[in-house]
């Protein structure tokens, strides 16, 4: 914001032209009763940013030390490098616009509308080049895919066009498994898919010729697909705001996800928790086998399950250390009136006779819509089993299909088939 003197001191006229011309507006008439001034601002935070860029390029030409003590006696295509490095670290992007116009800045032909209020620097041909084969090189470990998209900007501010291009190829190609393709090809392909107007049907990681790193740089691209799967370590705790962001979108197009064997923290679980929880959310298929989850994580699910607008119909947690404590809240959350589950996996989640009596409870709830529920491979003892048999009885009970130890037995409600079979299958 500022004043009106201070657009007078740089020589402009504050006429009705200028305020209308859509570089900046008055915000208000007064500030204050006492000093009755008018205040101003830039009608897009776009034109701050660009300023904020110029500036900074500005202190770099002028080796001005007070601003620029980290960069000063700096390469400049190391200078370039630094800022990239240190934008990237912004968990919500604050920097992202004014990286792109530092590094517009470099070229000579922008320079050149400028007027020489930059200053001289380097920006031949082989340095422009130097900074386009770093930024295509740049590594991203432990940043979030949303900033590495970023760096594809850059090399569109820059005027190099030949990523774009080359993901167009990579679209059309029918061999697409069979094309390699590096961080940065990542990172232009996550934000393609975002932009496009049709919605991609699925999203699987696995099937993309490309490292672990850049297997993270498509998951921005979840925001625009039915279904996802992000597997086998490819999605970490900082990836899990992207993710929470796409179930909180409006729309929110994600139907099936899948993040079977990353190792999840339970602030992860809880980010995506908040975004299952989200009114816009429409997810009915999550998956998070082999994930090591906790009894945290057992907590945040749940509170899932409680949520009036969840529309969460399958969950696999499948070869999770939940033990009867998480069986227990999982078990609190079945019993919540808003539950809407009808698939429940809890196979080889260490579950004995404890945590079964507390699954059996809730099972006896009203209403229960569970529909299929999968206990193999538990330590379940004769008693849990007993519990079970004498479950399938009550009416309240709308089971289709129980599956228990051994692997493969499959028990049916009374009412629908082979009722007589109970007292053989617990023998």
């Amino acid at each position: 914001m500022f004043y009106q003197e201070d657009l007078e001191r740089c020589g402009l006229d504050v006429t009705q032209a200028s305020l209308y011309s859509g570089v900046c507006s008055q915000i208000f008439k007064r500030e204050s009763v006492i000093f009755q001034k008018t205040v101003y601002c830039f009608v897009h935070l776009s034109v701050q940013e660009f300023l904020a860029a110029v500036y900074l390029f500005h202190c770099y030409t002028n080796r001005n030390t007070q601003v620029l003590e980290d960069f000063l006696g700096e390469d400049y295509v190391v200078f370039l490098m630094k800022v990239m490095k240190k934008s990237l670290e912004s968990k919500n992007g604050h920097l992202d616009l004014f990286v792109r116009f530092l590094h517009g800045l470099s070229l000579e032909s922008n320079q050149r509308l400028l007027g020489g209020l930059l200053g001289q620097t380097d920006n031949s041909p082989e340095t422009i080049q130097r900074a386009i084969n770093n930024l295509k090189k740049m590594n991203s470990d432990e940043i979030s895919p949303d900033r590495s998209i970023n760096i594809f900007h850059c090399l569109t501010e820059m005027k190099d066009h030949s990523v774009h291009q080359e993901i167009q190829e990579f679209l059309k190609s029918e061999n697409r498994s069979e094309t390699e393709l590096s961080e940065i090809h990542c990172s232009a392909l996550a934000y393609m898919l975002q932009m496009s107007e049709e919605v991609l049907d699925e999203l699987d990681l696995e099937k993309y010729n490309t490292s672990m790193d850049g297997r993270r740089r498509l998951i921005p691209a979840v925001r625009n697909c039915r279904k996802a799967r992000i597997i086998n370590g490819a999605f970490s705790e900082t990836d899990c705001e992207v993710v929470a962001s796409a179930l909180k979108s409006n729309p929110s197009h994600l139907r099936e996800l899948d993040l079977s064997y990353n190792d999840l923290k339970d602030s992860a679980v809880k980010c995506l928790c908040a975004g299952l929880q989200s009114p816009n959310c429409r997810l009915e298929t999550l998956r998070l086998s082999g994930c090591n989850l906790s009894e945290r994580s057992c907590e945040a699910l749940s509170s899932v399950f409680s949520s009036q607008s969840s529309s969460l119909r399958e969950l696999d947690l499948t070869n999770n250390n939940l033990q009867d404590s998480g069986g227990k809240l999982i078990s609190v959350g079945l019993k919540s009136p808003h539950c809407t589950l009808e698939t429940l996996s809890l196979s080889g989640c260490l579950i004995s006779e404890e945590g079964c009596s507390s699954l059996v409870s809730a099972l006896s709830s009203k209403p229960s819509h569970l529909r299929e529920l999968d206990l193999s491979y538990n330590n379940l003892g004769d008693f849990g089993v007993k519990l079970l048999s004498a479950g399938l009885k009550d009416p309240l009970w709308r089971l289709d299909t129980l599956r228990v130890e051994p692997a493969g037995v499959r028990w049916l409600t009374p009412g629908r088939r082979v009722s007589s079979c109970f007292s053989m299958l617990i023998s």
